[in-house]
């Protein structure tokens, strides 16, 4: 087994951006994390949004890799979605699906599984053009920066979407709590904050390579939310269906939270 003291870590040495979407986000059939990272996350959001009291201007997304799954209801409530990423990978991959390039990652899949989610799969089409249309603002960031964005100053958040990027950027617990305080300053008092993570995951697997990954569990994810104010307005545990030893989670934990 290797040494844990030797794996990666993704915002300091990035990773293959497209070995990971193959292994954890494509509808190739090898592909078995569909019901914990593509359908949990979709149908969470759906309801989460479609309850018509998240909305507003913008909203931030602070998340792993270079998803787009998670912003397809959020799409339908905000003016402009900023999506903030750490690394130049993560930038281009998105872009290239933004912009429509060849060669861009296809997420057909999670589309037709998203309308398919709200009973509108008339709206496929619209809904990719929609995704893409506003997703127009992707912006580099350093974690360690006092303005994460510098030399952009952005306007405080209605909304943040959090994807993993907390258990993949943080060394330790307290780390944990670090990077949950700055991105608490980028939301208004009041804002919501929708959070998903791994609990129990040490490790996560990108092609050859294991990168490092803070262990959590619900108790103390609830208690380093309340501890930076905020309100928990829905926790939901899913358990982990797939078999693989690519990562060792244990459970997918999401929140709903708004900031006091």
């Amino acid at each position: 087994m290797m040494d844990p003291s030797t794996y990666k870590r993704y915002h300091l040495h990035g990773h293959d951006t497209r070995q990971f979407l193959d292994q954890y986000l494509s509808d190739k059939a090898a592909m078995i994390f569909g019901e914990d990272i593509l359908i949990f996350p979709m149908k969470s959001l759906t309801k989460a949004f479609s309850a018509g009291h998240i909305n507003g201007d913008i909203l931030l997304d602070l998340s792993f890799g270079s998803m787009v799954h998670h912003l397809y209801s959020a799409c339908e409530c905000f003016k402009h979605i900023v999506v903030l990423k750490v690394n130049d990978r993560c930038i281009l991959e998105l872009k290239r699906w933004v912009d429509k390039r060849t060669g861009a990652f296809h997420w057909g899949h999670t589309a037709k599984l998203h309308v398919d989610i709200e009973g509108k799969s008339h709206q496929l089409e619209d809904k990719e053009v929609k995704v893409r249309s506003s997703m127009q603002h992707v912006v580099k960031c350093d974690l360690e920066k006092e303005n994460m964005t510098e030399p952009i100053v952005l306007p405080p958040a209605d909304c943040i979407i959090s994807a993993w990027l907390l258990d993949a950027i943080c060394k330790d617990q307290d780390d944990y709590i670090r990077y949950l305080r700055k991105f608490s300053r980028l939301l208004k008092p009041g804002g919501h904050f929708l959070l998903f993570g791994c609990l129990g995951m040490t490790y996560y697997t990108v092609g050859k390579d294991k990168f490092h990954a803070v262990s959590c569990d619900e108790d103390f994810v609830r208690k380093a939310l309340e501890g930076e104010g905020f309100i928990i307005d829905e926790c939901k545990i899913h358990k982990r269906t797939s078999v693989s030893d690519l990562t060792d989670y244990k459970a997918i934990i999401y929140i709903v939270a708004h900031k006091k």
